[in-house]
């Protein structure tokens, strides 16, 4: 009788639950899974090279397209990394700009990763829900860049303009299924500044997770999809290179928010969430809690902006550009203004790393300047790229089945896997 042998599977790349161009090879005996070899690369976009031959300020918008769930917390490990080498001040008001924006972003990161991660493994009503919210956070996203998804708001030496005075309403259109009553009740809470907005959203959403964790939380299918899968023990979470929800999951208090505070973040008050088991219930726990102690965080800075107005860009015109009045009606500034956007700033010669805690683990930047107006050389350190290396080990004894729910606790993006 001839040998059975194990046969391989290709589960990709464009698989619906891999969440981007991943190619994983399994290697199974039966459904249970021997060996998983993921092969990446499929999305790259020479992001790393591309810098090299851009100014610094026109290699910042890259990192929007990067991980395009968490744009700004790309740009500000960018623009911190710029400043390191630079040596600019940043104005207060724009750190707590921006440390609100990070916080922003956590929030449309882990709902997106929430609604996917639920419709892969069945919970198809969550991904419904989660989109509800995220549409109220994108508004607030366009309304400060003009843009929904790459925002490239975060400049170095602060942040490209002030949040506006007025929060867009919306109209009542032509063609639109929506009434007139309808559309008053939609601009209900539209009607005062930027920040009104954000403080009405932080006001309703602790209610909408606890809607979420209603739906999910003790279900008896969630947890049989969840508990006891990809266990991760905290000394291998660790020689792993985990960070992010995927180390804290495994019970190790790691957030560089805490540990290597920057911005403003020692002076805002917030908790860091931890599992206990390692598996991938905990790991949505620890995600499903951090979106709580983001809008607590919101809500600070909130109420520190109401009523400390100042700068948001430093007052050097060599790095940053004059206001639109005083470029109109004066000549130098005229000049500061033309030679900044055509021949960019000189970055003294150095290196320069800068890491965020970004909503899937450590995400930094590493530059190096030889005193010219663009990169010497850019490298990124991707948080979800040593996720991904990790896959073998963690999906090894389990079934087909479970490589999915990996996949959603993983919360990969490949743009920044790629690069």
């Amino acid at each position: 009788m001839p040998e059975i042998q194990n046969y391989t599977l290709n589960f990709g790349p464009q698989h619906p639950a891999a969440h981007g161009v991943l190619r994983l090879v399994l290697e199974l005996d039966g459904e249970v899974v021997m060996r998983a070899d993921p092969h990446i690369g499929l999305l790259h976009r020479a992001t790393e090279k591309l810098a090299e031959h851009k100014i610094f300020l026109q290699a910042m918008p890259y990192m929007d397209r990067l991980d395009y769930v968490s744009m700004m917390c790309n740009e500000h490990a960018y623009v911190m990394a710029v400043e390191k080498l630079l040596g600019v001040e940043v104005p207060v008001r724009a750190q707590y700009i921006r440390v609100m924006f990070d916080e922003i972003t956590r929030i449309l990161n882990h709902l997106l990763w929430l609604g996917a991660h639920g419709l892969d493994i069945g919970a198809m009503t969550m991904f419904l829900y989660t989109f509800r919210e995220r549409e109220d956070l994108m508004d607030v996203y366009e309304a400060v860049s003009g843009a929904r998804l790459h925002a490239a708001y975060y400049r170095p030496g602060g942040v490209y303009r002030d949040l506006p005075d007025t929060m867009p309403l919306y109209e009542v259109g032509k063609m639109t299924v929506h009434s007139e009553k309808d559309v008053a009740g939609m601009n209900s809470n539209r009607h005062g500044s930027v920040l009104d907005f954000i403080e009405d959203f932080t006001r309703r959403f602790p209610a909408c997770v606890d809607e979420y964790e209603t739906l999910l939380t003790d279900n008896r299918i969630w947890k049989q999809r969840t508990v006891g899968i990809g266990v991760v023990t905290p000394e291998r979470a660790l020689a792993l290179g985990l960070t992010g929800p995927m180390i804290r999951g495994s019970g190790i208090e790691w957030d560089l928010r805490k540990t290597q505070p920057y911005e403003v973040y020692d002076k805002v008050d917030f908790d860091i969430p931890v599992g206990v088991n390692g598996d991938c219930y905990d790991r949505y726990l620890v995600r499903m809690e951090e979106m709580r102690e983001s809008n607590r965080i919101i809500k600070q800075c909130v109420d520190w902006l109401r009523v400390n107005p100042g700068p948001v860009i430093s007052e050097n015109h060599k790095i940053a550009p004059p206001s639109r009045a005083g470029m109109k009606e004066n000549m130098e500034e005229l000049i500061h203004h033309f030679k900044l956007f055509t021949e960019g700033f000189h970055v003294p010669p150095g290196e320069a790393y800068a890491a965020v805690e970004h909503p899937k683990g450590e995400f930094g930047i590493y530059l190096i300047s030889d005193g010219a107006n663009k990169p010497y050389r850019m490298k990124i350190r991707a948080a979800g790229f040593a996720h991904m290396a990790a896959m073998d080990e963690m999906a090894r004894g389990h079934m087909i089945a479970d490589v999915v729910a990996l996949m959603g606790t993983y919360d990969i993006v490949f743009g920044e896997i790629d690069r």
